[in-house]
Parts: C-alpha cells; sequence; structure tokens
C-alpha cells in the first residue's frame, strides 16, 4: 500500500509545481518605466564637455523651446548607432540637443564626435553619474524631451525612427 502512495503522492507535488510555475510564467513582472513623464527638470551645475568651466541648468534649458537632452558615451554601441539621428536632428530649428556624456573619457568622446559629428549644441561632462541619476537616467543611451522646463517624455535606448515619430509629433 505505501508503494503506490508515494508515486500517486510525487505525481500530486509535481502537477501542483507545474500550476504554480506556469502561472507564474503567465505573470509579466517586467518593470517598465514611465516614459510619458510631465516632472520639472532638476537643477544641476556641472562642468562644460572639455573644459572647466561651470554651467547650470537654469543657463542652459530656456522657457519655451524644445530640448532634447541625449545621455552618451563613446564606450557605447547603442550611442554610436543612433548618433546619425541626433546629427539629423540637429538640423532642425525647433529644437536644441544637449549631450551628457556619462562616465567618459573625455579624449575617447572627443574622439567620438570628430568621427561622427558633433549634434549638441552644449556638451554636460557627468563623470561620476550623478547628474544622470537625478535625471532617472537607468544607462546609456537615454534621451529626455523638454518643454519649458519639463520633462515630457523619456526615451530609454538608442533613438529610432518611431521614436523620432513620437517626438515630432509632441513638437507639434
Amino acid at each position: 500500500m505505501k508503494i503506490k502512495i508515494f508515486p500517486i503522492f510525487l505525481i500530486i507535488i509535481f502537477i501542483i509545481f507545474f500550476i504554480i510555475f506556469y502561472k507564474g510564467l503567465q505573470n509579466s513582472s517586467i518593470y517598465k518605466p514611465n516614459t510619458n513623464i510631465k516632472r520639472n527638470i532638476p537643477f544641476f551645475e556641472a562642468k562644460i564637455f572639455g573644459s572647466n568651466n561651470k554651467i547650470d541648468s537654469k543657463e542652459i534649458f530656456k522657457d519655451h523651446n524644445f530640448y532634447l537632452m541625449n545621455v552618451w558615451s563613446s564606450w557605447c554601441v547603442p550611442c554610436r548607432d543612433e548618433h546619425a539621428l541626433l546629427v539629423n536632428i540637429s538640423k532642425q530649428k525647433k529644437i536644441k540637443i544637449i549631450g551628457l556624456n556619462y562616465k567618459d573619457n573625455t579624449i575617447n568622446a572627443k574622439k567620438f564626435l570628430k568621427e561622427l559629428g558633433n549634434p549638441y549644441g552644449v556638451i554636460i561632462s557627468d563623470h561620476d553619474g550623478t547628474i544622470a541619476i537625478e535625471w532617472g537616467a537607468y544607462g546609456v543611451p537615454e534621451t529626455f524631451l523638454i518643454y519649458d522646463k519639463k520633462i515630457i517624455k523619456k526615451i530609454i535606448g538608442p533613438l529610432d525612427k518611431d521614436s523620432l515619430f513620437e517626438i515630432k509629433k509632441l513638437i507639434k
């Protein structure tokens, strides 16, 4: 009698575990941050890229203007992929692009910009990553659309044609 109960008990336990794991797979627990945020830009003071001069966010972001703040690094492969799109956007007059050079070697970053072009009106150095953290960046590349000193859209990852279409819709 004991021999017949043990296999049945083992099968029941296996079925229970299977149901639990199956239900767990149905439940998506992947965190997706909110990218449509309307909050004020954080105040910061930082060095201008390649110099010892400091600038603060009040000097960079003016009222009633659209800005794209792009968090980038020379060591970031997706940053290299999106760079051509940033260069094209920089030719438009409706939007100004600000670069936040994240945890990067200045010499490598200068080579990156010399090779691919500089789409940025202003580049801010963020050697220790604290400014990016204040903005809520998770990594590189990330881009923030700003209007009236408010973040209105956050794009995680490299820019692509779809994200550019979204940005154009928001600017109009």
